[in-house]
C-alpha cells in the first residue's frame, strides 16, 4: 500500500510532505521532502479515486490519495474504562472487542484500559478474563500474517469507498491501567469505597499473576499505609507505580515518587488542590522529572488555562493525554454504571447520581486531542505526541508503536484540515469507514 499526497507528522514532531509504504501490517518506507526510491508503486498508471483508493493490476498495489491530509500516528489511550455501553470490567471477550472496535473506528488503534476499585476477586476474574482476550487477538493476528492477509479488500462503490457492512479491527490491547484498589477513602471520586484496600505487595503480585503481566500500572495512595515506600521498591521493577485517588501532601508524595512511583493518574483530579504553601501531589510531580502526566482534556476535568500552565511547568515531554471515557461515550444521554455506581450523563457530563461527583468523561481520546488544540490552544504538533509517541514510551512500546517510522505497526490515522478523522489505517488494512 501507499499512502501519498499526506503531510506526515515524523519523529522531530514535524509534519512534512511526503508518502507512506506499508507491506503487511508494517511501514515499509516514509518518503517525505520529496525524497523517493524506486518500488513498484511508481509504475503505477491508475490514479486513486478523488476520496478512497485504486488497485493497479499490474503492480497489485494499492494506492490511498490523502489529499493532503495530516498523517498521524494512532493514538494510545492508556487511562479509560469503556464506551459504547461496554467496560472492561464487565469482563467478557464479547465486551472487550465492542471497546476495541469502537476505539479503532476513531483512530485510538492501541489501549490500556482501566479497572475500577472492585473487590479484589473481582478485580483478579477481570484481569484473566483481559488475559485471555489478549492471547486470542495475538494469535488472531499472527494467524491472519502467516496467511499474508495483510489488506483487507471489498467491492468498491462510486465514491470509492468499501461497499457492505465489514467488521472494523480492533485496537490492540497493550495493557491494563488499575486505578484500584489501593486509593484513599477521602478522594475516591466515582470509586466505591467499600472496595477500597491499603496496598499490599501480595494482592498486587495476583493481579500480575491474573494479568499474565499485562498489567502496567497499579495506583496506590501512599498515605494511606505505612508500608507504602516499601510497596514500592518491592514492586517497581515489576509494575510501574502511580499516584492514584490521593491525599497525600507534598512530603509523603515526594517519598513515594523517590522510592520509585513513577507515574500521576490524572492530575488534578482526586487529589488536593495545588497552593502556594501546600503544593501536594501536584507541587511533588512537577519536581519529579522522571513522573509521567496524566491529562484529562474533555473541557470538563480541567480548565484550558491549567493545561498550558502544567504544559509550561511541567514539560510537554511528560504529559499523556488521556480520555478517562466511561461505558456511555458514544451513547445517549441517560443514566449509565461505573464500577457499580449509578452514573447521570448530560451533555459532556457524566456524574455520580449519588453526590454529584465527576465520574469519567463521554469522551473519547480522539475528541480529548482535538479539544487540546482547538480550546486549549496546545500545538497540534505536542498534541499528537502526547496522545501517541508519550504514551508508547511510557508502556515501553515505541519500539512498535507511536511514530510513522520504518518498521513500526502500520496503524495510521488520516485528518482533514479541521482536524476531523478522514480514515483510519489498522495493521495496514483499508479503512472501513
Amino acid at each position: 500500500m501507499i499512502i501519498k499526497n499526506v503531510k506526515i507528522y515524523t519523529e522531530e514532531q514535524k509534519f512534512v510532505p511526503g508518502e507512506i509504504v506499508v507491506l503487511g501490517d508494517r511501514i515499509t518506507e516514509v518518503r517525505a521532502d520529496g525524497k523517493k526510491t524506486q518500488t513498484a508503486a511508481e509504475a503505477l498508471e491508475t490514479e486513486p479515486s478523488v476520496n478512497g483508493s485504486s488497485e493497479d493490476e499490474e503492480a497489485e498495489e494499492v494506492v490511498v490519495d490523502g489529499e493532503g491530509a495530516y498523517a498521524i500516528p494512532g493514538l494510545i489511550d492508556l487511562h479509560f474504562h469503556g464506551c459504547v455501553g461496554a467496560d472492561v470490567c464487565d469482563g467478557t471477550p464479547e465486551t472487550l472487542k465492542k471497546i476495541a472496535q469502537y476505539e479503532a473506528s476513531v483512530g485510538v488503534t492501541a489501549i490500556a484500559p482501566a479497572t475500577m476499585t472492585l473487590p479484589v476477586e473481582e478485580l483478579e476474574q477481570i484481569l484473566q478474563n483481559a488475559a485471555a482476550y489478549k492471547r486470542a487477538q495475538d494469535e488472531h493476528r499472527a494467524a491472519n500474517a502467516a496467511a499474508g492477509q495483510s489488506v483487507q479488500k471489498a467491492e468498491q462503490g462510486a465514491d470509492g469507498m468499501p461497499e457492505g457492512k465489514l467488521e472494523f479491527p480492533e485496537a490492540d490491547l497493550l495493557g491494563l491501567n488499575m486505578e484500584g484498589p489501593f486509593i484513599s477513602p477521602v478522594k475516591k471520586g466515582a470509586q466505591d469505597e467499600k472496595n477500597i484496600v491499603p496496598c499490599n505487595v501480595e494482592i498486587a503480585k495476583r493481579f500480575l499473576k491474573a494479568s499474565e503481566g499485562l498489567v502496567k500500572f497499579i495506583g496506590i495512595a501512599p498515605e494511606e499505609s505505612s508500608e507504602a515506600v516499601a510497596f514500592i521498591q518491592e514492586m517497581k521493577d515489576s509494575v510501574d507505580i502511580s499516584l492514584a485517588h490521593t491525599n497525600a501532601d507534598y512530603d509523603t508524595a515526594m517519598a513515594a515518587f523517590a522510592a520509585g512511583a513513577n507515574h500521576a493518574v490524572h492530575l488534578y483530579n482526586a487529589m488536593p488542590a495545588f497552593t502556594h504553601r501546600a503544593p501536594g501531589v501536584i507541587g511533588a510531580v512537577a519536581d519529579s522529572r522522571h513522573v509521567m502526566v496524566e491529562l484529562i482534556c474533555d473541557n470538563v476535568h480541567i480548565h484550558p488555562a491549567v493545561v498550558r500552565a502544567t504544559f509550561a511547568m511541567m514539560g510537554a515531554d511528560r504529559m499523556i493525554l488521556i480520555s478517562d471515557s466511561m461505558r456511555a461515550t458514544g451513547m445517549p444521554d441517560g443514566t449509565y454504571t461505573l464500577g457499580g455506581l449509578d452514573v447521570s450523563v448530560n451533555g459532556n457530563r457524566a456524574t455520580l447520581v449519588d453526590g454529584g461527583a465527576l465520574a469519567g468523561s463521554v469522551t473519547n481520546l480522539m475528541d480529548c486531542m482535538r479539544t487540546v488544540v482547538k480550546v486549549m490552544k496546545i500545538p497540534l504538533e505536542t498534541a499528537v505526541a502526547c496522545a501517541t509517541a508519550n504514551p508508547a514510551r511510557c508502556l515501553g512500546v515505541y519500539d512498535t508503536y507511536g511514530s510513522i517510522s520504518e518498521g513500526k505497526k502500520a496503524d495510521i490515522v488520516l485528518l482533514d484540515e479541521d482536524l476531523e478523522l478522514k480514515m483510519v489505517i489498522k495493521d495496514g488494512q483499508l479503512p472501513f469507514l
